[in-house]
């Protein structure tokens, strides 16, 4: 196909008409061809061609219709619901949590896998993520030809590879260049022939809490990811979609507590969940037994903010004291590299504390930082609970599909073994 001037070929242009139509439906829809041409830059009749193929494909639906100023009404057009479907899964600290969403991104069928014990065995997270993916799909009745993809939030860096496609670098977790992408193919944990997104956790809670959090309307914003760990997502004019940081492991003390990725004096070992409880131990507090992180910590806050006319447990309070100055300097840290317009703090451990942290850490945090732009960003807790990550997840199909002009993917070919297994069997008797 002919080539334009910028090397852009018809196919691209209509894809791109297609992708600008698709995404203001999405998120300011309803809205009428008319006022379709302003919001995308389009021409009336570009307008028109790109509607009709969307109706014809089934992703644009009429949507009743509004008065005009003196002339007939206009209809109204949204992006059909049930046009498309994806799945989001976190890896979490605590659990794995599956979700099947529609187009919209309304949740149609969840089911979580606890974390016990050895929780971070490859083979135990891939048959989670297996598992989970067959439930969501079977309590929805969903066929699996329909998903636009499957995405997964994961601990740690994500390497794109040519031979092995996703890779997880999560030195805290033990993990060292772990093929999942490979190993859930070959394990028959993904359906034949859907396509797989892979991608580091805080930016995927980044990207949900951008587009439909509070984040959204922000060019230059820093969503912080606080659980077990810390880490965080940076989203800038020239990062549209968010870049991972490994915030967690700035050095905050010379020195210092033994962090679990094996350095010393990282935030995450004086800010994340699980080094805050093992302080309030070491310090003489005695976390519950036998519960999980989530339970531990409800119990910590219980005893360090006790109901009016009941004393505090004063080792509790200190220690949560200490972790909102560790986390308010971590987050000057963020102010002076990338000057943010908004910080925003999600996690299960950054929900659950916010109320009672959030204006400690702001103090500390203006404190520690430069002041100019310390005046002009403004720190909040993220919008979407402790889902966001499975949400963020599921947008990576969803972005992809967008791309790709509300087309889904090719298939993807059905994992083979390597050759040398190949070979290997070929020679037995």
């Amino acid at each position: 196909m002919a080539a334009g001037r910028n090397g852009r070929t018809v196919r691209d242009l209509r894809r791109a008409n297609r992708t600008a139509v698709l995404q203001r439906l999405y998120f300011d829809g309803p809205l009428s061809r008319f006022e379709l041409g302003p919001a995308t830059g389009l021409s009336s009749g570009s307008i028109s061609n790109v509607v009709a193929d969307l109706v014809a494909d089934g992703l644009v639906e009429e949507a009743g219709s509004v008065d005009s100023d003196g002339g007939r009404p206009r209809t109204l057009l949204r992006v059909v619901p049930a046009s498309g479907h994806m799945i989001g899964v976190d890896v979490g600290e605590t659990r794995v949590r599956v979700e099947l969403f529609d187009l919209t991104l309304t949740e149609l069928a969840r089911t979580e896998r606890p974390l016990t014990g050895q929780r971070y065995d490859v083979d135990v997270i891939t048959g989670h993520i297996g598992d989970g993916i067959a439930e969501v799909l079977r309590t929805a009745g969903l066929a699996p030809e329909r998903l636009l993809g499957v995405g997964i939030g994961v601990p740690g860096i994500v390497e794109r590879t040519e031979d092995r496609g996703a890779v997880v670098h999560g030195q805290t977790i033990g993990w060292d260049a772990v093929p999942l992408e490979t190993l859930l193919r070959a394990g028959g944990h993904l359906p034949d022939g859907v396509p797989c997104f892979i991608d580091n956790g805080a930016k995927t809670l980044g990207q949900a809490e951008m587009w439909f959090g509070a984040g959204r309307g922000a060019g230059n914003a820093v969503v912080v990811l606080f659980g077990s760990g810390v880490g965080a997502c940076l989203v800038t004019p020239e990062v549209e979609r968010g870049r991972a940081v490994e915030w967690g492991h700035l050095t905050v003390r010379v020195r210092g507590r033994r962090c679990r990725c094996g350095a010393l004096g990282c935030l995450e070992a004086y800010a994340g969940a699980e080094s805050l409880l093992a302080r309030w131990r070491e310090e003489g507090g005695r976390p519950p037994g036998g519960t999980d992180e989530e339970t531990a910590l409800t119990a910590m806050l219980a005893a360090a903010y006790p109901p009016e006319g009941t004393a505090a447990d004063p080792v509790a309070l200190a220690v949560l004291e200490e972790t909102a100055e560790y986390l308010g300097a971590g987050l000057s840290d963020l102010i002076n590299l990338f000057q943010p317009e908004r910080i925003l703090i999600g996690g299960w451990a950054g929900l659950q504390l916010g109320a009672r942290f959030l204006p400690a850490v702001r103090r500390h945090a203006t404190a520690y930082a430069l002041r100019h732009p310390a005046e002009r960003v403004t720190v909040e807790l993220g919008r979407l609970g402790p889902d966001a990550v499975t949400v963020g997840a599921a947008i990576l199909p969803l972005a992809d599909f967008f791309a790709r002009g509300g087309r889904p993917a090719a298939p993807v070919p059905e994992a083979r073994p390597p050759a040398w297994q190949t070979a290997l069997e070929e020679r037995r008797p």
